[in-house]
């Protein structure tokens, strides 16, 4: 069984390489095969109850393995690059592609180790070199130089070296194949082990009985003994591990991948082909063993195989030479990884020095990399210190392929087609189970190490970036996940118990709209937020789409800006041809813009708030991205006082009249820029200074005064109030509702109403009562429509002064914390925190076109010198009382 792991690993079939016919490189070189042929650390066959577990767990790896990139290319570097790097993406993919690095540079020391060990152990034959620590770390540092200098001169020195080898193994192993049928039973003496006290154990005989049915059924159960040589307890785990990297070499010729010419072809075939015959062999030897050898000689002679051959030197020229090329396969494995990972620049000055390659190609600094690393680990001494951690990296990267693999499966990507009939997810599902489950079993403190590690280096990576070019297979699972779930939603379904606002936030110059941006992004509450532009042009007439490429432009924007939104730019001949674009066509299936934003229509200069944003202050030390233009630059500045605008007052008042034909709702902000910047940040505003949020649902200009009641606009005021109320910037803000008195109204009644409206609707806010002047001395019919007052019998004047009375009840309240019910005149008011923002009921435009100037004069009248206002028309139910 031993020789087996040496042997079978050396004798699979090797592909020719058709850039240099004259060397054949093996698909599969195993890690540890010289030392496991030398003391397998089990005390019989039987003590694996399943003897192809690991083969069966490396199946599910092998089924992955052959899989293609979606690109169909197979670069250098091997799997490490080729389905960690390019599938998974440089965050996610090069930490497996680093641990699959890190598990052929720890491999080649154990295969050193194993070509020492061929010497000391066992009783058969004899000890030629001296023994030791000191002499241990000298023949592993000399055979390492033999093998560094090997893989340095190249791959083609290396693939005929490994050639030579390869035919040394095979006759070993026929050696031993035909020494358990030629040779007859025999005794082995057995060298004695040390007792307790410096005293030593009586010798034991170990009985080699042919071919005898007792001898198979002594050694079926299983039966856990000391390893003699380290006196340590064997489990199931500890087994596992040493066996499992006798199978790891499936990936050599994977990691060559940029020695193949044809690699697609090669990696597939060569790799199951190989792991097919070694499975043979192994089963071979397992049942030739167990039927031949007691558990005595199995469990304290490790290197029996040399007891029972024909020829016992030819076993020790097959472990030798096993190691060697063991050695070998590890070392210019790891080193294209490692040049791979260094090519793409991951890990910076870190990886530097494997980047330097000979004339010829050949990364020689990637090898000395190697080198050194293995170098360091052979301080280690006895190859059981590290068995455990050799393990769990490859049971990491094995993970990782079949985790790219099932990744790119369940993505559903059109260009991922592989040409591995028996490919499925299934199989990539459990090798990830069950690799994951081994790494604990085996070494609970090893998997949870380097699972941490990764997570270091994942965190490494993140903060210094990575290439955008290779994509990412987490953009094509969320995209197919996302997909999946639209079609579910259902409008069909919506209730107004789940209703959320779901904004489009039209946007001239982001320049001059970033406060009004953030608090946008804060009244979404988890709803659908979109920004949208319209570029004025006809396609027609361009000789190339113009709003293409300023997608990017805005997508930073957003990123700078920490907002949760999405961009949505249009090309239209007007502003509001483009609205009506965006309004019908933003969003997806049922997550649809129902609530349209707009920047107030007045004649105040926009401010410039890249130059005050520290998000949007260029660095002043260079450290901006190479050949990443300014985002400054990206925008054009701020309109000039005076100078004409893209969209005209009667486009203006005619947009938002559009979309309330289309059941939108309709907020207009005005003066956003004045926000305290604590409410506009992404923490708590706790410790912030205390502000009202004052929300005012009945319409200040019906020529009638606000009566009693709040309708279903006034409805979604308190609810847009109340959203923001539930953002951490906003948590300490008070909310204040104000109540006009009806002509005929005594005080408290009105209250009393709204204060149990407030009470079913779970909202927690300060009622005030006023009396407007105004209001009761109109005697207007009560039949009169909503809006009416812009074409009534009033005059222009007389609106104006409505208009000019209703701003100055505002102001009068605003700044106050106790008063009387009508404000500063009639109560002995103390003066409070200031409001940081205003909720104004927005009456729907006239329905006379004609008119729409004086409508918009009003509104100015109306907002004027109230600061951070929102003028609000809702047109949609958004609360129930219904459980």
């Amino acid at each position: 069984m031993q020789l087996g792991e040496v042997l079978v690993s050396q004798s699979c079939l090797t592909l020719c390489d058709p850039v240099d016919c004259s060397c054949q490189v093996p698909l599969s070189m195993g890690i540890l095969q010289a030392r496991i042929l030398e003391r397998v650390a089990m005390p019989s066959p039987g003590d694996l109850p399943d003897p192809g577990i690991e083969l069966g767990s490396l199946s599910l790896q092998v089924d992955s393995l052959p899989s293609e990139p979606p690109g169909g290319v197979q670069l250098g570097g091997g799997v490490g690059k080729m389905a960690f790097l390019r599938t998974s993406g440089p965050k996610m993919g090069s930490l497996p592609a680093l641990s699959h690095d890190w598990g052929p540079s720890l491999e080649a020391w154990p295969s050193n180790c194993s070509f020492l060990s061929a010497d000391a152990s066992g009783s058969s034959g004899l000890r030629v070199l001296p023994q030791g620590y000191g002499w241990s770390l000298l023949y592993g540092s000399l055979l390492l130089g033999l093998v560094g200098g090997v893989c340095t001169l190249g791959a083609g020195l290396y693939a005929r070296a490994s050639f030579l080898t390869f035919l040394l193994v095979s006759g070993s192993l026929a050696s031993v194949l035909v020494s358990f049928v030629a040779v007859g039973p025999r005794d082995i003496p057995l060298a004695p082990r040390p007792g307790p006290n410096g005293s030593s154990l009586p010798p034991q005989v170990g009985h080699f009985t042919g071919f005898n049915s007792s001898t198979l059924k002594a050694n079926l159960d299983a039966g856990y003994a000391k390893d003699y040589t380290t006196g340590a307890m064997m489990t199931f785990a500890s087994v596992f591990a040493v066996l499992f990297n006798g199978c790891t070499g499936i990936m050599a010729g994977a990691n060559m991948s940029g020695e193949l010419k044809d690699p697609s072809r090669a990696i597939p075939l060569g790799t199951i082909v190989a792991v097919a015959y070694t499975f043979f062999i192994y089963i071979l030897l397992f049942f030739l063993s167990s039927f031949t050898c007691d558990r005595v000689l199995l469990q304290e002679d490790y290197g029996f195989f040399r007891a029972i051959s024909l020829w016992p030197p030819l076993v020790l020229v097959g472990i030798y030479a096993t190691s060697l090329s063991a050695s070998m396969s590890s070392l210019i494995g790891a080193s294209r990884i490692l040049h791979a990972l260094a090519q793409d620049d991951l890990f910076g000055v870190i990886l530097a020095p494997a980047k330097v390659v000979s004339r010829g190609g050949n990364p020689w600094g990637a090898v000395l990399y190697s080198w050194g690393l293995v170098q360091l680990v052979l301080l280690a001494g006895k190859l059981n210190t590290l068995a455990a951690v050799v393990t769990v990296f490859y049971l990491v990267a094995y993970a990782a392929v079949d985790l790219s693999c099932l990744s790119l499966e369940w993505a559903s990507a059109p260009n991922f087609r592989p040409t591995f009939n028996l490919f499925s997810w299934h199989t990539c599902l459990l090798g990830v189970a069950s690799c994951l489950l081994m790494m604990f079993l085996i070494s609970p403190g090893a998997a949870g190490g380097s699972l941490l590690l990764m997570g270091l280096l994942s965190a490494l990576l993140t903060a210094r970036g990575g290439p955008s070019s290779w994509g990412y297979v987490s953009q094509a699972l969320l995209f197919h996940q996302v997909r999946k779930y639209l079609l579910r939603l259902d409008v069909r379904k919506d209730h107004v118990k789940f209703w959320r606002p779901q904004l489009l936030l039209l946007v001239g110059n982001p320049r001059g709209a970033l406060p009004l941006l953030r608090l946008a992004n804060q009244l979404k509450k988890g709803g659908l937020y979109v920004l949208g532009h319209v570029t004025l042009g006809d396609l027609d007439s361009l000789p190339s789409d113009p709003v293409q490429p300023q997608y990017g432009a805005w997508l930073s924007l957003v990123d700078r800006a920490q907002v949760k939104a999405f961009v949505d730019l249009t090309l239209s001949p007007s502003v509001r041809q483009g609205a009506q674009h965006l309004l019908r066509i933003s969003g997806l299936g049922g997550m649809k813009p129902n609530t349209l934003v707009l920047g107030f229509y007045d004649d105040a200069a926009p401010q410039d708030h890249f130059l005050t944003d520290p998000a949007f202050s260029e660095p002043a030390d260079g450290t901006q991205e190479a050949g990443a233009p300014a985002l400054s630059t990206l925008f054009p500045p701020p309109r000039a006082p005076g100078s004409p605008r893209a969209l005209s007052p009667q486009d203006y008042v005619a947009t938002m009249a559009d979309a309330l034909k289309m059941n939108k709702n309709v907020v207009l902000a005005r003066a956003c820029g004045a926000l305290p910047p604590e409410r506009l940040s992404r923490g708590s505003g706790g410790t912030s200074q205390p502000h009202h949020v004052d929300v005012w649902p009945l319409n200040l200009l019906r020529p009638r005064g606000g009566p009693g009641y709040v309708d279903v606009c006034g409805l979604f005021l308190l609810q847009m109030a109340t959203i923001l109320g539930m953002v951490p910037a906003w948590h300490s803000a008070r909310l204040r509702i104000f109540l006009c008195l009806g002509p005929r109204e005594a005080p408290g009644a009105a209250e009393g109403r709204l204060r149990a409206l407030l009470s079913q609707l779970r909202i927690r806010a300060e009622v005030r009562e006023v009396v407007w002047g105004e209001g009761a001395a109109s005697e207007e019919p009560e039949e009169e429509e909503e809006g009416d007052f812009v074409n009534g019998r009033r005059g222009d004047a007389e609106a104006e002064a409505l208009a000019c009375s209703a701003n100055a009840l505002v102001r009068a309240q605003q700044g106050r914390g106790r008063g009387g019910p009508g404000g500063p005149e009639e109560g002995d008011g103390e003066v409070g925190p200031a409001t940081a923002l205003t909720f104004l009921y927005l009456p729907r435009p006239p329905a006379d076109s004609a008119r729409y100037l004086r409508y918009l004069g009003l509104l100015e009248i109306l907002s004027r010198d109230l600061g951070p206002t929102l003028l609000i028309h809702g047109v949609t139910p958004v609360t129930c009382t219904d459980l």
